[in-house]
């Protein structure tokens, strides 16, 4: 990564909400998801794990980053160990199906997670005007 993009991305990360954070560790799962499956596909076996070992790295980070005060995070927990299992499968067995399918889930969340900070911002915003 060249010093100004890495400057760009630290101030975007130091400067960003919860909700944004955790939006662009969706988008860092997802895009290491998709490298994973080019790579397995061109036979890139060691691009591929690389790729993986990232992928995991995220939904580790999500899943340690949880509030176990909340009542969907043990099953966010059990969902982040799940996509772990289907990507060291993958990995091993040098296939992309499973990625794909973590993949697509991956999708699925971050767009419910954007739909809840927009909710949220909205009505943060209305709130505030009423308040």
């Amino acid at each position: 990564m060249k010093p100004a993009q890495n400057k760009y991305l630290q101030t975007a990360v130091q400067t960003a909400t919860p909700a944004q954070l955790l939006i662009m560790l969706y988008d860092g799962a997802i895009r290491f998801c998709r490298l994973s499956i080019e790579a397995i596909k061109q036979k890139k076996y060691e691009e591929a794990n690389y790729n993986l070992g990232k992928a995991q790295a995220i939904l580790r980070e999500l899943a340690i980053t949880l509030d176990p005060s909340v009542s969907m995070s043990e099953d966010l927990v059990k969902l982040y160990d799940y996509y772990i299992f289907r990507l060291i499968e993958a990995n091993t067995k040098k296939i992309a199906e499973p990625v794909e399918e973590v993949m697509g889930y991956l999708v699925d969340l971050k767009e419910a997670w954007v739909q809840a900070a927009k909710m949220v911002t909205s009505g943060a915003a209305t709130g505030a005007q009423h308040g």
